[in-house]
């Protein structure tokens, strides 16, 4: 995804066929080849500990860690605190962004209607308190709305056509005192309206069953009387931050000039836990960070944890963008960890911005193939962030399991969630592909191109913006 937020595409779930494997070691001059690589595979697989990552992302995921706000913050210090207990120096870089505060109280009444209404807002949604005559407005399109007065009335709006963003600014031009826009589609609504806009009315979203039924009524005759109420949503300067904890080769006069960089997100999006978005990666992270402290290298790895990734890259851009030409030019590699631990997700994959293999997918492939038997399959992605990385001509990779977990960028992404098994089974790949490039007399990989597919579906990884 680039910036800005309103510019993400729709999400899709991603449907992957099957892909087939070759035979694993066929010849025995194959076994005797890879066999030294499994050895050197061992110094980081066995340091490796689940548990320490899955303890993580329980601290980490007790609250949502929306960028700007004091919880982010508090994530960040951890992360920080627990960089410096491995031993590490680390970097906290701070970035200004122009973000968003959600609702501390939102409310949808609708007189003559007896159900339970449990109404969510959409990112950049305003304050206000607002009740009116409830007039139904289709899909909120122009064409639909032409010669509508809807002047001090409450608009209830299908989804459908056009983005969120544009119902409720042709809702506003048309006299609507507030928006309520239900879904077409099962379960509940969470959406953005893509940036801050002085024309905007209060607007909140119900679930497809809510809408309908309050459509039922409207369309039975009955007048609808609608109140409207959010209460400390905020728009403005705000400031997240990266954390970066550098590793540096173990002996100079044998160091290269190469750096590696292993990231994730440590943001998550509004009522959201994010014990697997993306607690889980910065968990990750954090742990091979430890495993890697003692370790000899002849490579520069820098561990980072990215800020306000949800709300358009923000923090992983800042970084690039604060890199010189010179360490542009010596980063060779770009680690994403993204949502890699849900036992309710598919397998692992790994996703580059043009769907070409590059060095991370070439040594995490052949990593995989050692550890597991099988190669862990390419597709094209972004909306993570290896793209701003990718962008500036690093070979990077995003780390997801596919398709993704149903709570996804829901109150439900909790840590009951979360497979140990999986988290132990990435950082395994992830860890031992680092190494294999970073070790000292490492020759680099040797890589099959096989098992790519260079078009796949888009991975869900934004919220909503029609």
């Amino acid at each position: 995804m680039r910036k800005p937020m309103l510019k993400v595409a729709l999400a899709s779930t991603l449907i992957f066929g099957a892909i087939g494997t070759q035979a694993v070691f066929a010849h025995p001059a194959d076994v005797k080849q890879v066999q030294p690589v499994n050895v050197f595979d061992k110094k980081v697989v066995n340091k490796i500990n689940a548990e320490n990552i899955y303890n993580n992302i329980d601290y980490l995921s007790q609250t949502p860690r929306v960028a700007g706000t004091e919880s982010e913050y508090n994530a960040v210090q951890y992360i920080k605190s627990q960089f410096e207990s491995y031993g590490y120096e680390t970097e906290i870089q701070p970035f200004t962004f122009y973000g968003y505060t959600p609702p501390s109280s939102m409310e949808v009444t609708i007189e003559g209607y007896g159900g339970e209404l449990q109404p969510r807002s959409f990112t950049y949604s305003v304050n206000g308190d607002v009740s009116g005559e409830l007039a139904f407005a289709g899909l909120g399109t122009p064409e639909e709305l032409e010669g509508v007065d809807l002047t001090g009335k409450i608009a209830l709006i299908q989804r459908g056509s056009i983005s969120f963003a544009e119902k409720v600014l042709n809702a506003a031009e048309k006299g609507a005192a507030g928006v309520i826009i239900f879904n077409n589609a099962e379960g509940p609504l969470s959406g953005t309206l893509g940036g801050h806009n002085e024309e905007y009315v209060p607007a909140l979203a119900l679930s497809k069953a809510e809408g309908e039924a309050i459509l039922a009524l409207l369309e039975s005759g009955e007048t609808l009387t609608a109140s409207l109420s959010i209460e400390g949503a905020d728009a403005g300067e705000k400031v997240s931050h990266n954390v970066i904890a550098t590793k540096k080769p173990t002996n100079k006069k044998k160091a290269n000039d190469d750096i590696i960089v292993v990231g994730s997100h440590h943001d998550s999006v509004a009522g959201a836990p994010g014990a697997n978005d993306d607690a889980s990666g910065t968990a990750m992270t954090l742990e091979l960070a430890r495993v890697f402290k003692d370790i000899p290298t002849d490579t520069e790895i820098r561990f980072a944890t990215f800020g306000a990734e949800e709300l358009g890259l923000i923090g992983s851009y800042h970084y690039v963008d604060s890199l010189s030409d010179d360490e542009i030019s010596r980063t060779i590699a770009n680690f994403n960890l993204d949502m890699v631990g849900s036992k309710d997700a598919g397998d692992l994959v790994m996703m580059t911005l043009d769907g070409e293999e590059n060095l991370v997918t070439e040594l995490s492939q052949a990593s995989s193939e050692r550890l597991n038997g099988e190669p862990t399959p390419v597709y094209q992605g972004g909306r993570s962030d290896h793209v701003p990385f990718a962008e500036a001509g690093i070979a990077a990779a995003l780390f997801i399991h596919s398709p993704t977990e149903p709570w996804y960028h829901s109150p439900e992404d909790t840590i009951d969630k979360i497979s140990k098994d999986k988290l132990q089974d990435v950082a395994e790949v992830v860890g031992a592909a680092i190494y294999d490039k970073a070790r000292f007399d490492n020759m680099g990989p040797k890589p099959k191109k096989q098992h790519k597919m260079k078009a796949a579906p888009e991975m869900v990884h934004e919220l909503d913006v029609k």
